[in-house]
């Protein structure tokens, strides 16, 4: 049996740094989910209510979700997942729409998202 080996892609160093970039920012919001979700839930010293009550605890898990999704996007894009570049294309996409409609065309958000874009376009043969 002949078989051939071929040998995983490498990692761009721009993919590797936006994979933990964006990674730090899904683990921000677990945290901050965390945070909303216990103060929702621990009885305030003032009063015998709970500070945020029930509609803290759907915001909590509402963005302890967020944080996990965003932490899968950084997990496809550090293996290198094309679904995980896709989305992240149309993400960085939508950015751009956005700073457009807003007319910031030179801000440092919008140069930033065509960087990301253009770079994700130049690499994209890495994905699989």
């Amino acid at each position: 049996m002949n078989a051939t080996y071929s040998a995983p892609p490498s990692r761009p160093l721009g993919v590797a740094l936006l994979a933990v970039l964006v990674g730090l920012f899904g683990v921000l919001w677990i945290i901050a989910g965390a945070f909303v979700l216990a103060g929702s839930t621990i009885p305030s010293f003032a009063e015998s209510e709970h500070l945020l009550g029930l509609g803290g605890v759907v915001a909590g898990v509402v963005i302890l979700i967020l944080g996990l999704i965003v932490l899968g996007f950084a997990l496809g894009l550090w293996h290198l997942r094309l679904w995980a570049l896709v989305l992240t294309l149309l993400f960085v996409l939508f950015e751009m729409v956005v700073y457009g409609i807003a007319g910031d065309f030179i801000s440092l958000g919008f140069i930033l998202a065509v960087i990301i874009f253009v770079y994700l376009l130049a690499v994209r043969r890495h994905f699989r």
